[in-house]
């Protein structure tokens, strides 16, 4: 339906649970959509955080995934800043699906094998045209937001719900009930949130403690993992859908939490929302601008919209971003951002894919417990583009467990950062393992608040661990490369777009067409009658213009001029050229010939020259030395357009392209053969690799019935490289021109 289509990646991955439904109907789903994903004649996939798919084993969901799209594409793309994660087994299914003849067993991941398959660019090291650091500095700090004495009431409800979940916790343990040690962490997150929070929290599990049975539903298979992926507002709205049974007590302790937040809540505004308030009033101040844009970050939707009434009370314009809203309500969100609005306050799941460069000011008004969240949010506004050093202010509550731990491990972790010359935490820390480190890091630090600093170096050797794994593993991707940027300068001034434009242009007003300039765009009518305006042949005009139509030479109605160009037509004048640095009786004929092979799946082509004097005489030095002129740019184009070629002289030409070329001809076959002779031997390793994993199955019947597959699967190739060494040659006409000497 769609040329092109953008997807979370769990939307597509195969489904492996659905209420109500069999094994066979999960199944027929599931190779339903498959069939549809890997049928839709895709040209291109790319994956984006692509070590995702990796997955714990070749089983898992994501992985499967993975397998369908390196099927349904020609061409596959995968981008990871964290590709290895210090798991050789996960790495080598990712570089599998780019080639799985390649990567067999964990013995064929090698940095030789791997160095075709990989191109790395390290972050710090991304440059402009001009060679200037594309990314900004960054500068993070925590707030420690105090209790003073009109805030005694808040304090002590923190205290009072850090006894509640203690105590709710160690009895969750005892019973062997994890989902009830879930929210009691969720509660004392709640409470470092807002007071708002908890008492939204406080009354949901209030009105489910008094129904009269317990009713499960997503606890009775949760893995710590899968709750762990989910962020503060997803935890939140799943305990909320779910009833089970209440500890010892509990409907009478939360009554009395409740009362007491509602009673907080009447005191006035919570300590951290009025430390929010000074500090947008001192960055102001700090950075110079009056209409300073700030963006605010929170985990729960209930401290989102009560710091929005909180600062729209004080005159203050906010927008609100979260993960119940749909694409358009951000978009429009973003927008007003972008204008007016001076601060925007995002969840963690409403700030996924934003792009807010013009913002170079981050607030985590709570904290997750993953500093890889942290990252993640940090990168809303450290992109491309950002033209201000980046802050974020880190907000805590000091005298608490959380600022305690917090402080000491952000203290830790940027050593290890130094000492691994590691530029952001996230390739450190985005795995699934680094979030459960953290996780166990918080609970017992709530648990056991006097061994904070022996629990935080417990967790800190863990992260060092997996960064010394991860550092070992970078090895095997070779050394990031350097970037030059002539290159991008070249590009960025290329001709290509003004050609385009001009063989477009001239092609419809000589073909019954029209082309009219109308203000920064053109209007084009088609021969065919077909419109298009405003149409627009360069990236820089594209930018400045983006509802124009981007024309290009992959654009179809483009490709269908060039296509229509015949290579060289009897009598077709040449244009002539004279060569400095040439006798100046020097005078004939060249021409530019591509030689190519075709074969299935692969091609090659190399280029000759060739130059015919007036003589007779085909001059093999000058033709390459007119070539390396004409390369260089060092010739002139004479007045006028020389004589035509005819028939006779072209004859000449191919024949002297013939002879010349065979030995080219030849060394194009045997670099055909060696890569068939490079691919032979890598097949060869693959198949007695998977022979040596299909003879350790102990059933005789099973491990047969893998062998004859195995043998079809080999056969099936054998036919395959067979038909790839039969060889079709072709000879092409590319450029013709008449050449005169200049002494």
């Amino acid at each position: 339906m769609f040329p092109q289509v953008i997807v979370p990646m769990d939307s597509v991955k195969p489904v492996e649970k659905r209420r109500g439904w069999t094994k066979g109907d999960l199944a027929d789903y599931n190779r339903q959509r498959f069939d549809d994903l890997v049928s839709a004649g895709w040209d291109l996939v790319i994956v984006d955080e692509s070590h995702r798919l990796g997955g714990s084993t070749d089983q898992v969901a994501r992985f499967k995934l993975g397998k369908g799209l390196a099927e349904a594409s020609p061409y596959l793309l995968l981008l990871t800043a964290t590709p290895h994660q210090g798991k050789t087994d996960a790495f080598r299914r990712i570089v599998s699906l780019l080639d799985e003849g390649a990567f067999p067993d964990e013995a064929s991941v090698t940095r030789d094998r791997i160095a075709p398959y990989v191109i790395r660019t390290e972050k710090r090291r991304a440059i402009d045209a001009e060679g200037n650091p594309l990314f900004k500095p960054r500068r993070t700090v925590m707030l420690a937001v105090a209790w003073d004495d009109r805030h005694r009431d808040q304090e002590r409800l923190y205290e009072a719900v850090t006894t509640y979940v203690q105590e709710g916790y160690n009895q969750a343990v005892r019973e062997k009930r994890n989902y009830i040690g879930f929210l009691m962490i969720l509660m004392q997150r709640l409470v470092t949130s807002s007071t708002c929070a908890i008492r939204t929290a406080l009354e949901n599990r209030l009105e489910a403690l008094r129904e009269p049975e317990a009713q499960m539903t997503f606890f009775e298979t949760l893995e710590a993992e899968e709750w762990t992926d989910l962020d503060g507002q997803d935890q939140l709205e799943t305990l909320i859908r779910t009833r089970f049974k209440a500890l010892k007590n509990e409907q009478e302790e939360v009554r009395v939490l409740l009362n007491a937040a509602r009673q907080v809540e009447h005191t006035g505004p919570d300590a951290k929302a009025e430390a929010m308030l000074n500090l947008v009033y001192q960055l102001q101040q700090e950075e110079g601008e009056p209409d300073l844009k700030v963006l605010l970050f929170t985990e729960f939707v209930p401290t989102q919209k009560m710091l929005s009434e909180f600062f729209e009370e004080r005159g203050i314009l906010t927008v609100q971003i979260n993960g119940s809203m749909s694409i358009d309500d951000r978009l429009r969100a973003q927008r007003k951002f972008a204008g007016d609005t001076r601060i925007l306050i995002s969840t963690d799941a409403g700030g996924e894919g934003l792009n807010l460069q013009f913002c170079h000011v981050v607030v985590n008004y709570d904290m997750p417990l993953n500093p890889m969240r942290l990252e993640q949010r940090i990168g809303r506004v450290d992109r491309i583009g950002q033209p201000h050093v980046v802050r974020a202010i880190n907000f805590a509550y000091e005298d608490t467990v959380e600022f305690r731990v917090r402080e000491v491990l952000e203290a830790k972790l940027a050593v290890i950062l130094e000492e691994f010359g590691i530029d952001k935490t996230g390739d450190v820390l985005d795995s699934a393992q680094a979030g459960q480190i953290f996780d166990d890091l918080y609970v017992e630090s709530i648990l056991n608040p006097e061994g904070v600093e022996e629990k935080v170096a417990t967790a800190v050797k863990r992260v060092r661990e997996q960064a010394m794994a991860n550092k070992q593993a970078a090895s095997l991707l070779g050394e990031s490369t350097a970037l030059d940027p002539g290159m991008a300068r070249e590009l960025a001034d290329h001709p290509m777009p003004h050609w385009v434009e001009q063989m477009t242009v001239n092609y419809l007003q000589s073909h019954g067409g029209r082309a009219s300039r109308n203000g920064p765009g053109w209007e084009l009518i088609w021969p065919d009658g077909h419109e298009m305006k405003p149409v627009v042949f360069s990236a820089k005009e594209a930018t400045k213009l983006p509802a124009a139509i981007h024309m290009t030479l992959e654009s179809p109605r483009v490709r269908g001029i060039t296509s229509g160009l015949p290579r060289f037509i009897i009598q077709q004048p040449a244009p002539t050229i004279c060569v400095p640095n040439l006798p100046a009786n020097v005078k004939g004929c060249w021409a530019l010939w591509r030689i190519q092979i075709h074969t299935e799946g692969w091609s090659h082509r190399r280029m000759l020259p060739v130059f015919r004097q007036t003589d007779g005489r085909i001059l093999a030095p000058t033709a390459r030395h007119i070539w390396d002129q004409i390369m260089s740019g060092h010739f002139d184009v004479a007045g006028g357009v020389g004589h035509g070629v005819d028939e006779t002289l072209f004859q000449e030409l191919w024949t002297a392209a013939s002879e010349n070329g065979q030995p080219v001809f030849e060394d194009c076959v045997r670099k055909h053969f060696d890569k068939l002779r490079q691919e032979e031997e890598k097949s060869n390793y693959s198949f007695e690799a998977r022979r040596r994993m299909v003879g350790r199955i102990g059933l005789p019947e099973v491990r047969a019935y893998r062998l004859a597959q195995l043998d079809r699967e080999e056969a099936e190739w054998r036919s395959d490289f067979n038909r790839r060494q039969h060889l079709s040659p072709e000879l092409v006409l590319l450029v013709i021109a008449n050449v005169e000497g200049k002494s």
